[in-house]
């Protein structure tokens, strides 16, 4: 099957994309584009990993669901477009940056800065119907992803992974903890970011480590 998608994970994942689940994900998929509104836009779906290369991979923070509101997906977890209101849990993860590491809130959204940068954002699922949430969950896309984070885990070391909230924090499983970093909070959604999000200092601790491992660290 003719995936496009970066070049280094075409190889990665080669074996995935034959697979009975990842052929009968991709009929649904386009039956879905074709049929109803759907997001991100479909040149957009492979987009956190077209930014950021698998040997470029220094950080993974897990997502769920791309956002299901109108412009507002664009391929990485947490991330808007230029020009979008800034949603609000992205809102808390600004705030915890700027307590964290002293960086200024930025005016815009848009995460590519930080994919280009090494950080891959990972939506557990890759597409969702327009306002409704969780409508492609269930129908293939947690295996593709959960086999990125394995394959990730297995072939490569020194990788922070964060994982906010208790669907994320599941995911820890498939991460050999004895070649990289996990960090767990509460998500942060406002429902639940001052139940242990903010003051976790994830992003000085995510580069503490990258530092001692020889790394640049992220400038968030």
């Amino acid at each position: 099957m003719n995936v496009r998608i970066e070049e280094s994970w075409r190889k990665l994942l080669s074996e995935e994309w034959d697979k009975p689940y990842f052929s009968e994900l991709v009929g649904f998929v386009k039956s879905e584009y074709a049929t109803r509104t759907v997001y991100p836009p479909a040149g957009r779906i492979f987009a956190a990993f077209d930014a950021c290369g698998v040997d470029d991979v220094k950080v993974v923070i897990l997502g769920q669901d791309p956002y299901h509101g109108p412009g507002q997906a664009n391929g990485l977890c947490f991330s808007v477009a230029d020009g979008i209101s800034i949603p609000r849990s992205l809102v808390n993860i600004f705030k915890e940056v700027s307590a964290d590491t002293g960086a200024p809130v930025p005016s815009t959204g848009n995460l590519e800065r930080w994919a280009r940068q090494g950080v891959l954002l990972l939506n557990a699922t890759l597409t969702v119907r327009a306002h409704e949430a969780g409508s492609h969950q269930g129908r293939g896309w947690e295996t593709f992803t959960d086999t990125v984070v394995r394959l990730l885990s297995e072939h490569c070391s020194g990788i922070v992974f964060i994982l906010w909230g208790s669907y994320a924090g599941r995911k820890s499983d498939l991460i050999d903890q004895s070649k990289h970093l996990v960090l767990k909070s509460a998500h942060p959604s406002p429902l639940s970011a001052s139940r242990g999000f903010f003051g976790n200092h994830h992003f000085t601790r995510t580069n503490d480590y990258l530092v001692s491992h020889g790394k640049t660290p992220i400038v968030w």
